[in-house]
């Protein structure tokens, strides 16, 4: 295939200095797109981190990092970030940009494509060369995935969760170049971040937990809720959600997984009161056994799980909780 002199980009967010598993994760799929149509694999990060950082870059697969390390650029900034992005963009006329689905990815994303006059697919499964060169973007819909082109405008811009893809084999005999970044010149910024406030999870990271128990309609109320939690306490599992708990507010959105939510890759996910919905279901990859919990035989979920309880688990999670409770007492005596 002859050499393409435009890039596949990776946009790279760094927190408190740290660079986010989803960037190197996209910085290898990236590699993969870009060994697909003969074109290099670039990063573009803005705000000061380590070179050891960097370097992690490199080693995920990039060729060439642009990186801004301007204190203008140390806490986000939508507009400052943005007007960066678009003004490199059509300089060097990346083919495809890919952005995390974090919070900056998801805000920042529109504001790219709008600006680039180019179209945007959100929440992207897999990402792939078709035989036209065009880059396919799946996603959830109709029950299952659907692909995507764009095979028009230019550049193809696609956000993706973290645990989509696999983080990549590092390769530390990879380098490449650092390209300088400058904040834009007499931009007035209408809005500023004077601080961000983390809040650390409780527990185990979603995307890091080995047991997942996920809750959704079926707890009924906030009491019910409140058992499938003491589940994932008694298991030490990571608590997860559907949409309707959110929505009932019995949980808050960072446990919520799916399609515009987390993505988990646990050794054991438990799935109780809930339908198997694919806006869900999409957010769980290669767990090891799926469990469900649903007083429906029929339901959907029965059929994308290794082992299915027919049972309400209103009346089935308090008896299970128990149980283990005992347990654990007798292992501790």
């Amino acid at each position: 295939m002859s050499r393409s002199d435009n890039p596949v980009w990776v946009i790279a967010e760094q927190v408190s200095e740290i660079i986010p598993t989803v960037c190197f994760e996209l910085v290898g799929q990236a590699r993969k797109l870009a060994d697909d149509l003969g074109a290099s694999a670039e990063a573009l990060l803005l705000g000061e981190v380590t070179r050891d950082q960097i370097d992690l870059l490199f080693y995920s697969g990039a060729d060439v990092v642009y990186h801004g390390n301007s204190p203008d650029f140390g806490i986000y900034q939508s507009e400052i970030y943005s007007e960066t992005i678009v003004t490199l963009s059509k300089e060097t006329q990346p083919q495809i940009i890919l952005l995390g689905s974090t919070f900056i990815g998801r805000e920042l994303a529109p504001i790219i494509a709008a600006k680039l006059g180019t179209g945007l697919t959100a929440h992207c499964m897999d990402l792939f060369i078709n035989e036209e060169h065009i880059l396919g973007q799946r996603i959830p819909a109709y029950g299952g995935l659907i692909s995507i082109t764009c095979p028009e405008k230019r550049p193809q811009i696609a956000t993706v969760a973290q645990g989509v893809f696999q983080v990549p084999e590092l390769d530390k005999n990879r380098s490449g170049k650092i390209l300088p970044v400058e904040p834009p010149v007499g931009l007035k910024l209408r809005v500023k971040t004077l601080e961000v406030v983390i809040k650390k999870p409780e527990g185990v990271p979603l995307e890091e937990a080995p047991i997942v128990v996920a809750g959704g309609s079926g707890a009924g109320c906030v009491e019910g809720w409140q058992e499938i939690k003491t589940l994932a306490d008694v298991l030490d599992a990571a608590l997860g959600s559907t949409r309707p708990a959110v929505d009932e507010g019995w949980t808050d959105l960072d446990t919520m997984i799916g399609q515009s939510g987390k993505m988990v890759n646990p050794e054991l996910y438990i799935g109780v009161g809930l339908s198997g919905e694919q806006q869900h279901m999409v957010g769980i990859t290669n767990a090891k056994v799926m469990v469900a919990i649903n007083n429906d035989p029929k339901s959907p979920v029965f059929e994308q799980v290794d082992y299915g309880i027919v049972e309400d688990c209103r009346e089935f999670v308090p008896l299970l909780v128990k149980k283990l409770q005992g347990k654990n007492k007798k292992s501790r005596t």
